[in-house]
């Protein structure tokens, strides 16, 4: 399954082969020869990382697949996370594509943006596209271009510690739904308990929270560097200053640790959260729940998703267009989040019993609090070869601000310029 951490590492060498891929790759219709009607077909399909533990859910889907499309077989490889980005590209180099590929937003995003995936648009009906939900579909459109069908995903939750909620006379029945209530209860928290609001950390995702572009529309020139940036920087300095925030950068494994020893009295994560603090604090896990995350001026929530992609240099656009299709379709969804405890990116799955009834334990309170935020979710990544660099430069700024109080002005200043540096590499 996916890493935690969004967005793969890209190496030199993978983007040296990606410009070099790209200059015979082309993504129309054209490489279809060998898949006309009657003849066999045979689509090589890869994922990440999901064999052996869902070994048997893909040989039964290929199995369906296959008995409703003759003459189409499916050729299935698994490779490991950290393998897959090289792999793919060695393969399109080599002119040894493969036909339908799982990819994360991240590198989905960076393929699309070189023309080296097909534009789905060309193969799938308006009914197929509007069954995803619009924010996650449309965190690979790309000018209007629809460079992957999304897949299986995952949004964060808000898990709030009953206890120091009640201590501070907040009613937890009746949960924040957006920052600004956030904002106030922490401060209420803080002003009747001493306990802080919630920890962080400071990283490029604070920006779509708030409606801030990081890159400009043809990503180009780095786009963050505006008044409105400003001012919102000089709020959060405020929230820090009023116990809202931490005034530390605080990787996950730290924020386990807080929220565990009761230093903070909530949690921003995913559910798997839930499996370190059940075993690290029994007794908070007990006055723990799990609410839909309240949204920021953007009035979305970040989604951290797989998708699925056909190379532009498949020779059968259309049948892996449409086994793309089958994989992510709602029923398929529906079975994979089953089986695999992820959520699905299809409207009509989440309807069904296992998104929407309640056993009262924390699991499956964020279970549903999670699959009630797809309707704000958005698959947010820079989506360029060099985005990491990017994501650090900007991370480092937030910090001196954040924790060094360096004027802001200036940081920004300087952050712009190192952004637009690296986009020129």
């Amino acid at each position: 399954m996916k890493k935690s951490k969004k967005g793969m590492v890209i190496t030199l060498l993978s983007v040296l082969m990606l410009s070099f891929m790209l200059s015979a790759c082309g993504g129309g219709k054209s490489g279809q020869e060998g898949s006309g009607k009657g003849e066999p077909v045979k689509l090589e399909f890869w994922t990440i990382s999901l064999q052996p533990t869902f070994t048997d859910y893909f040989n039964k889907l290929i199995e369906d697949y296959q008995k409703t499309h003759e003459g189409v077989t499916i050729d299935w490889k698994d490779y490991p996370y950290d393998a897959v980005t090289n792999k793919l590209l060695t393969s399109i180099a080599s002119g040894s594509s493969p036909d339908v590929v799982n990819l994360n937003t991240e590198f989905a995003s960076q393929m699309g943006s070189k023309g080296a995936v097909v534009d789905l648009n060309q193969f799938l009906t308006e009914e197929q596209k509007q069954s995803y939900f619009d924010g996650i579909f449309n965190s690979t459109v790309i000018d209007g271009k629809a460079y992957a069908l999304p897949w299986y995903t995952g949004t964060e939750v808000l898990f709030m510690n009953t206890k120091i909620v009640k201590d501070a006379g907040l009613d937890p029945a009746n949960p924040p739904k957006s920052q600004d209530e956030l904002v106030a209860w922490a401060k209420q928290i803080k002003e009747k308990t001493g306990k802080i609001g919630y920890s962080t950390q400071w990283v490029s995702n604070l920006f779509p929270k708030e409606g801030i572009k990081i890159l400009n529309d043809d990503k180009s020139a780095a786009a963050f560097n505006t008044p409105e940036t400003k001012t919102i920087l000089e709020n959060i300095k405020k929230k820090i200053a009023d116990g809202v925030i931490m005034k530390e950068d605080v990787p996950f494994t730290k924020q386990i640790q807080y929220y565990s020893s009761e230093q903070v009295a909530f949690e921003i994560a995913g559910p798997t959260f839930i499996n370190f603090l059940k075993t690290s604090a029994p007794d908070v896990f007990k006055n723990t729940i799990a609410v839909p995350m309240p949204t920021g001026k953007a009035d979305v929530r970040l989604s951290n998703s797989m998708d699925v992609v056909v190379p532009g240099k498949s020779k059968h656009q259309k049948e892996a267009v449409e086994f793309a299709a089958f994989i992510t379709n709602a029923d398929n969804q529906t079975a994979f989040s089953k089986a695999a405890n992820t959520l699905p990116s299809t409207k009509e799955s989440i309807k069904d019993p296992f998104f929407t009834a309640s056993d009262n334990t924390l699991e499956s309170q964020a279970k549903i609090a999670s699959a009630n935020s797809l309707d704000k979710a958005v698959d947010y990544m820079v989506g360029v070869p060099n985005a990491s660099d990017i994501n650090s430069a900007i991370a480092r700024g937030l910090q001196k601000i954040m924790l060094n109080d360096a004027d802001i002005q200036a940081t920004l200043d300087a952050m712009e310029q190192e952004v637009n540096q690296v986009l020129k590499k």
